[in-house]
């Protein structure tokens, strides 16, 4: 799925209208429907008290048209006007007027004005600011914000949360409304997934309503939603006539004294995501430890008993995964050092492999292209340095990936795949696998799947959603706190055979983490 911008979506609009031959009015009236129809199938009038608080441009203007809607059907509403600016959008004024001729006068909050009393049992529908925002609210704006926030009512948000910019990060974090659900139109918005502004998001859905579909599949984004059609597309079916040599062979280098179950969950990652052939390149003390857990991995060891110093193998290896449990001892620096030196296989690097490289930016430019580097945020920040916001990170990492033609897994609770301008936003995982060694099960489904001839990117973009589709589906009987590493391992087959399920439910988002 498509992450539009601001921009790409008020095109879309422009487009829809032109085409269709309708007005912008008719295009608002179509939102307004398409929220009304959401919230009575699950209401069916209820009488509970529903505040909608609208601002004066579009965004307000489908909160108003809303309320014309719920009033016409016996809800019990009241309707706030916030009048930040003297300018109103025409549409806005349009459905304000239609409101009235229903005897429903709004009350205009300005800076001076007393705040309306809110239950806890009751609705807020969030209507005050949409994806146009071009500032930070203004102060006696912010206080209703909080207000709002501090009611314990359950808030519903029209398209975007009130106060959250759709195409650059948050400058007060106290200025944006706190949504348990925001209805998104057309698309949801990539705001929704990042670290910073996910929080403000408990679910969301995304509500059609018509956008010319033309234009929005020929519309290039700078960022696509991966889920399980996404995941499917890039899926590559087993031959009947292959043998273990057809889905390639498997490096993964790394471990060190106490370090070696990185390797361990590594390689049997790699294993279950399909490599045909597996080896591990340990030091000396790892030899019994890899051939009495993993019986299907073969085991090659360095010159060193407690650590990698000398990396030398006598095989061609299809791939190699480098890093796990490896440490940053002076002499793996200089044996990491003369492997890239030599190497001219693909590459999957985390870990260590990536600190290393933190601190010896040189070695970045031996990189084979299209290397995949997987780092978690403070590996990260090593490598690219610091960053204000979200959008100034991922601006960063795709200077990064440009500058030393390689893909970056940044890791979270949606991982994203970059690749110079693109970004690949993943939808499956959950906060239980925030837990040690599910960093190294990554690297190894990633690295396992490139040995069977996936493209980097594909093998990144898919070996992320494998990843957090295994720990979703361990989840569900280990419960969060519970959840390690193996299990996602153990639930990786699971994964694959997910993707031929049939949703039985219009998909509903939840904010999660890894």
């Amino acid at each position: 799925m498509k992450l539009y911008s601001a921009k790409q979506i008020y095109k879309a609009d422009q487009i829809s209208i032109k085409k269709e031959e309708i007005t912008s009015d008719e295009l608002m009236e179509r939102a307004a429907l398409q929220l009304f129809n959401w919230i009575h199938l699950r209401m069916q009038g209820a009488p509970v008290k529903i505040h909608l608080f609208c601002g004066i441009g579009n965004n307000g203007g489908d909160g108003i048209a809303l309320a014309r809607h719920l009033l016409d059907h016996g809800y019990n509403i009241s309707v706030y006007v916030i009048n930040y600016s003297e300018k109103r959008s025409k549409d806005f004024l349009i459905n304000l007027e239609r409101l009235k001729t229903r005897k429903c006068w709004p009350s205009f909050i300005s800076s001076d004005d007393e705040l309306p009393e809110i239950g806890k049992d009751d609705i807020i529908v969030d209507g005050i600011f949409g994806i146009g925002l071009n500032r930070t609210p203004d102060d006696w704006v912010a206080k209703i914000i909080q207000h709002l926030n501090k009611s314990e009512a359950f808030i519903l948000s029209i398209d975007i949360p009130s106060g959250l910019f759709t195409d650059q990060g948050p400058e007060n974090l106290e200025a944006i409304i706190k949504s348990n659900f925001v209805l998104s139109f057309q698309t949801p918005k990539l705001v929704f997934f990042l670290p910073q502004t996910g929080s403000f998001i408990e679910q969301w859905e995304v509500l059609d309503i018509g956008l010319d579909p033309e234009y929005l599949m020929a519309t290039e984004t700078d960022y696509e939603l991966i889920g399980n059609n996404e995941a499917l597309s890039v899926y590559k079916p087993r031959e009947k006539y292959a043998h273990k040599g057809t889905y390639g062979h498997t490096l993964i280098i790394g471990g060190s004294y106490g370090k070696m179950g990185a390797v361990c969950l590594a390689a049997n990652a790699a294993l279950h995501a399909g490599s045909g052939l597996v080896t591990a390149y340990v030091p000396k003390i790892g030899y019994s430890i890899l051939q009495t857990s993993l019986p299907e991995v073969m085991v090659l060891t360095d010159s060193n008993e407690d650590l990698l110093e000398n990396i030398e193998f006598d095989f061609e290896p299809t791939v190699v995964g480098i890093g796990v449990g490896m440490g940053t001892n002076n002499k793996t620096v200089t044996g990491f050092t003369e492997f890239l030196n030599k190497n001219k296989k693909p590459l999957v690097l985390d870990a260590d492999a990536l600190n290393i490289l933190s601190k010896n930016k040189s070695l970045l430019k031996k990189l084979p292209e299209n290397t995949i580097l997987t780092p978690h945020p403070k590996e990260l920040e090593r490598l690219i340095g610091t960053w204000k916001d979200d959008f100034e990170k991922l601006d960063k990492v795709k200077k990064f990936t440009k500058k030393f033609k390689c893909i970056v897994v940044i890791k979270g609770a949606h991982t994203i795949v970059v690749q110079i301008d693109k970004g690949y936003v993943n939808t499956t995982g959950n906060p239980g696998m925030a837990t040690a060694g599910s960093g190294d099960v990554l690297t190894g489904i990633i690295t396992g799947l490139r040995a069977q001839g996936y493209t980097a990117l594909d093998a990144a973009i898919f070996g992320v959603y494998l990843h957090g589709k295994a720990g979703d589906i361990a989840v569900e009987s280990t419960g969060y706190q519970s959840l390690v590493a193996s299990s996602l391992i153990e639930s990786i087959g699971s994964a694959y055979l997910d993707l031929f399920k049939i949703p039985e439910h219009p998909v509903v988002e939840e904010s999660k983490g890894q």
